[in-house]
This record gives structure tokens, C-alpha cells and sequence, in this order.
């Protein structure tokens, strides 16, 4: 991945990371699930008046806003109203980075290196230290909101794989398929909304939205939409089209190190030291995933780059075809197969 990319993928972790503590805002106004129908429905309403639908087959579409729109925020809202602490919210629900490189590999035939495989299971191991922490606390009253955040998780990963056939099938669209997929969710979650939550909490959630809580509701609320969802999630869209989901996935888990200290320095919430130092272990993961074997400021290095190949001194204009280069041949092929 390119320098420039990495970047943005920091740049996507840092919106991220703050998303957590305007959706903490936002719910103390309003119900979860139609918080999550109102977050998708204010992006809804102008794309179908306005933007062209993307190119995509729309099976993918329905798959990407299917995991990524619904039941990534229906699960991680849940939780987060059940006592799920903001700043841990954002660290299990980077489980979505070892979901997404498993279910490509499975489903994708993405390969996996060594070195991203490790980096994976090293994630895993700090997740779940952190569950068997929460486990033991209250008796495992606690453990359930870790749960829901990990399905939430699971739904992520399934949207991932959505988008990245959708930008195979129709590459140059991240930001219109990213409209589109929000068309997805605000009905299946005003429904579920009326069912679980019922008529009378959603129009009480409409009250004092004048007082400052009411208005700090609808800053994260706009928040969520323009920054979270429309910055964030259209830079992702657009790096997952790029790469292969194993290269873009773990830079999600560097989310956490925001989500904490935002939850900290905003809310005053402390998150347990155990719990850091397993969230340490999982960023550590990710880095160990997402890094190359020789970093680029490694003595040598640079000077290898400027001459050539080491070995058979090709200039580095002239790159040979790497394995790289054939899965993505390959997934190309598989892709129309699947249109």
C-alpha cells in the first residue's frame, strides 16, 4: 500500500475513533435502533432524489449496506445502550479486521501472507483477553454488551466483502455506492424500532431536543453523518476498492487508540489498565499485519529502491508481476464470474 494511502487509512481510523463518542451523545436522546434509522435515513432521502445509482450489481449493494448499515450499527448501538463503555466499544469492534481477512480468504480466496496471519491471531488473543476480563466482572453482567460489539463486528466484516465486490464489479464509484448503500438500512431499522422500542419511547426521544443535551444529541448525530459516515466511510470504500481487504482491514483496529482517548478526555469515562494493555496487544496485532517485513526508513533500503532489483539490477520503473498482481487477476475473474 502505497504511502499516500496509509494515510488515509490513519486519517479514516482518526474520524473513527472520535465517531464513538458522538454515538455516546446521540444516545442519550435517542432509542438505538431509531438513532440508527435516523443516522442513514438524513443521507437516504437526497440520494434517491438526487445521485445516480452506482453501476454495481445491486446484489453487492444490498450485501454491503445489509452488513455495514444494518447490522454492524444495530448490534453496536444495542450495546453501547447496554452499558457497553464507549472507549472498549471502540476497541472490540475492531474485531471486524480478523472477521473480514477470514471471510475473505474463505469466500474471496484472498491468500493471507505469514506475517498477516500472525498479526490476526495476535489481534484475536487481545480481544479476547479483553472478553474473559469483562466475563469476570458483575458476576458476567457485563459480558453481553462484548458480545453484541462483536456480532456488530461480524456484520462490519460481511459489509466489507459487499463493498469490495461492488468496487471490483464498478471501480471509480466509492462515494456513489456508499450513498446507495445507506438507502439500505433506515427502513429494516424504523421497523425494528417500532417493534423493540415502540411508538411512544421514539416520539419521547423528540422532547428537550432544545436543552443542551438535545443539542449535543443532534452535533453527534451530524457528526456520525458527515464525518463518520460520508468522509470516513467514502475513503474507505475507496481504499477497500484499491486493495485487497487483508492489506485495508487492520488499519480499522488503530480505531481504539482514538475511541479511548476521546472517551477519556471527553466523557471522563477510565477504561481498566488490564484492558488497555490487552487493547495494546490487538494494535499490536495490526501493525505486526499491516507493516512490511523491511520498513522503508530501514539503512539500505532507500539505496536498493533508487538502483534497481538487487539481484538482476532492473530499474524499478520496470516492476515484475508479483503474486500480488495475479490474485488480483484472478479475483477479477472470479468477480465477473460471480456478475
Amino acid at each position: 500500500m502505497p504511502a499516500r494511502d496509509r494515510s488515509l487509512a490513519v486519517l479514516v481510523a482518526v474520524l473513527w475513533g472520535l465517531n464513538f463518542t458522538a454515538i455516546h451523545l446521540s444516545l442519550e436522546q435517542f432509542p438505538p435502533f431509531l438513532l440508527v434509522a435516523l443516522r442513514f435515513a438524513l443521507i437516504a432521502v437526497p440520494t434517491v432524489l438526487l445521485v445516480r445509482r452506482p453501476a454495481a450489481p445491486w446484489r453487492w449493494v444490498l450485501l454491503y449496506g445489509l452488513g455495514f448499515g444494518v447490522l454492524q450499527f444495530l448490534f453496536l448501538y444495542l450495546a453501547m445502550d447496554s452499558g457497553m463503555p464507549t472507549g472498549l466499544a471502540s476497541l472490540v469492534l475492531q474485531s471486524s479486521a480478523p472477521f473480514t481477512v477470514v471471510l475473505a480468504a474463505a469466500l474471496l480466496r484472498e491468500r493471507i501472507t505469514a506475517r498477516q496471519g500472525v498479526g490476526v491471531a495476535v489481534a484475536v488473543v487481545g480481544l479476547g483477553g479483553i472478553a474473559l476480563h469483562r466475563a469476570g466482572l458483575d458476576g458476567g453482567a457485563t459480558l453481553l454488551p462484548v458480545v453484541l460489539t462483536l456480532c456488530g463486528g461480524l456484520g462490519w466484516a460481511v459489509g466489507n466483502l459487499g463493498n469490495r465486490l461492488a468496487m471490483r464489479a464498478a471501480p471509480g464509484e466509492p462515494l456513489r455506492l456508499l450513498l446507495w448503500m445507506s438507502v439500505i438500512p433506515p427502513l429494516p431499522m424504523l421497523a425494528a424500532s417500532l417493534v423493540v422500542e415502540g411508538p411512544e419511547r421514539i416520539a419521547a426521544s423528540f422532547d428537550g431536543l432544545a436543552t443542551t443535551q438535545g443539542l449535543l444529541a443532534i452535533g453527534g448525530l451530524l457528526y456520525t453523518v458527515l464525518v463518520g459516515t460520508l468522509l470516513g466511510s467514502g475513503l474507505w470504500s475507496a481504499l477497500m476498492g484499491r486493495h485487497p481487504s487483508s492489506t485495508v482491514a487492520p488499519f480499522s483496529m488503530l480505531v481504539p487508540v482514538v475511541g479511548i482517548a476521546a472517551s477519556w478526555l471527553l466523557l471522563r469515562e477510565a477504561t481498566p489498565l488490564v484492558e488497555i494493555a490487552w487493547g495494546v496487544v490487538v494494535v499490536g496485532g495490526v501493525l505486526l499485519g499491516s507493516t512490511r517485513g523491511v520498513p522503508s526508513w530501514w539503512p539500505g533500503r532507500a539505496r536498493r529502491s533508487a538502483t534497481g532489483h538487487p539481484t538482476t539490477g532492473r530499474p524499478a520503473t520496470e516492476r515484475p508481476t508479483t503474486g500480488r498482481d495475479r490474485d488480483a487477476g484472478e479475483l477479477d475473474d472470479r468477480t465477473r464470474v460471480l456478475r
